[in-house]
């Protein structure tokens, strides 16, 4: 007999869990969803963060040194980073104009506008605290960041991956620069971990059905509790805003990375979507495309054809500096906010939240949550009260989970960009 696709298995697995979500939160039972289904996705969860940061120092590692000099490494590092950026900048122009036809924040009435701020405010002030430390901080200090004083201590949290991928790179162009014999027994050795973590994630991917189970089961439990008209009636309040952040990542999707991959590599889209399918399900039910990141290298290298050497390169850095998703969503709600509190963004206003927006995409953790905190910068950047995030925080997790799925499909589509550039993309796959 046959076994059903992996994207398949995680699909039934995402149907169930939202089922089961339900049922629970009718029955009244949010304690023993807490206590014994929710922690079986947190230990899928942690697998897949364990062999984060070691697949990203073994892959840049083994990419960088495979290059074979710095013109080439310069070349493929040059075209990454300007698309990044580009799409991420329409990213966040789709995402002002959305908000700006459909007028969300008009549609939420005074009452609700109330009772969330009063629901949330706590959370908000939490949030705005963080940002606080943030906005203190030097011009300079996000380039500072990046470089780090302690190997072991930039290694041992995945929140300190651009550091790690800075290191990583580091290293890869020492390899390069020391004669081939000196440097093969280190270069072997990461090829051999490579090799390992990649093992690693087909073991952990036989877990992934059950672990999105658990992660849809909780996130409903979350957000409903044992009162599942709570649901309803936050949904029906925000619905508009929620549809605003939808259609804006979708439209993305679909006329930025369609477009590119239609213009620029010989990729068919229904193969695209079909070998990309798993990595895509697991960002939305983990909401991180850090923990996503060794599923999505591993099905653009074998199902997408993409080369191992730029698939090392592209994805690891994507994962940590291209956040299109959240940068739309972070347009959108920081304008939806301004229109519930009745106050006017100007066009210079909006141009300061496209600049923002994007530079703040880049230093964006690629965990659930960060982009929070990053909105947070936003709103005070075009004079917003902060404490207005509270009106949205009650559907930010399940907003997190689409928006990282277009994180993801960002990440490969320039993955499969730049291997075609560099004819690196295996055409038997197309």
């Amino acid at each position: 007999m046959k076994k059903l696709a992996l994207h398949w298995q995680i699909i039934i697995g995402l149907v169930l869990g939202l089922a089961y979500g339900m049922l629970a939160s009718n029955s009244g039972w949010s304690d023993f969803t807490s206590d014994w289904v929710a922690p079986i996705g947190t230990i899928f969860i942690n697998l897949l963060k364990l062999i984060a940061m070691p697949l990203v120092l073994s892959s840049l590692i083994t990419g960088v040194a495979s290059l074979s000099d710095i013109k080439k490494l310069s070349r493929i590092g040059g075209k990454t980073i300007a698309i990044y950026i580009g799409t991420t900048t329409i990213a966040v122009t789709l995402g002002l104009l959305t908000v700006n036809m459909l007028k969300p924040g008009d549609k939420v009435p005074n009452a609700m506008k109330e009772k969330l701020q009063v629901t949330y405010e706590k959370d908000a002030q939490k949030k705005a605290g963080t940002v606080k430390e943030v906005k203190d901080r030097g011009p300079l200090q996000p380039i500072v960041d990046i470089i780090p004083s302690n190997f072991f201590f930039a290694a041992s949290s995945n929140r300190n991956m651009l550091q790690v991928v800075f290191m990583a790179i580091f290293i890869g162009i020492g390899l390069i620069q020391i004669p081939k014999d000196r440097g093969k027994p280190i270069k072997d050795f990461f090829e051999s971990l490579n090799d390992i973590v990649i093992k690693l994630v087909d073991i952990i991917m036989l877990m992934a059905p059950y672990g999105v189970f658990a992660l849809i089961a909780q996130t409903i439990n979350k957000v409903a509790g044992n009162n599942p008209s709570e649901v309803l009636e936050l949904l029906g309040a925000l619905g508009y805003y929620m549809f605003a952040v939808i259609i804006g990542l979708l439209a993305h999707a679909a006329i930025t990375y369609m477009g590119l991959l239609k213009l620029m590599t010989r990729m068919q889209i229904n193969t695209f979507f079909k070998g990309l399918a798993p990595a895509q399900l697991l960002a939305f039910s983990t909401s991180s495309s850090g923990a996503t990141l060794p599923v999505t290298m591993e099905r653009c290298e074998e199902e997408l054809g993409v080369s191992e050497e730029v698939s090392s390169f592209v994805l690891p850095l994507g994962a940590t500096i291209n956040m299109d998703g959240t940068a739309l969503y972070q347009a959108v709600a920081a304008v939806f906010i301004a229109q519930t509190l009745n106050l006017s963004l100007d066009i210079g206003a909006q141009l300061t939240i496209v600049l923002t927006t994007v530079l703040a995409s880049i230093g964006t953790a690629a965990v659930p949550g960060a982009g929070i905190v990053m909105l947070v910068i936003i709103l005070e950047a075009v004079g917003v009260p902060s404490a207005g995030i509270a009106l949205i925080l009650g559907v930010d997790r399940i907003l997190d989970m689409v928006r990282t799925t277009i994180n993801v499909t960002g990440d490969a589509t320039v993955a499969v960009i730049i291997a075609e550039s560099e004819n690196q993309l295996n055409p038997q796959t197309n």
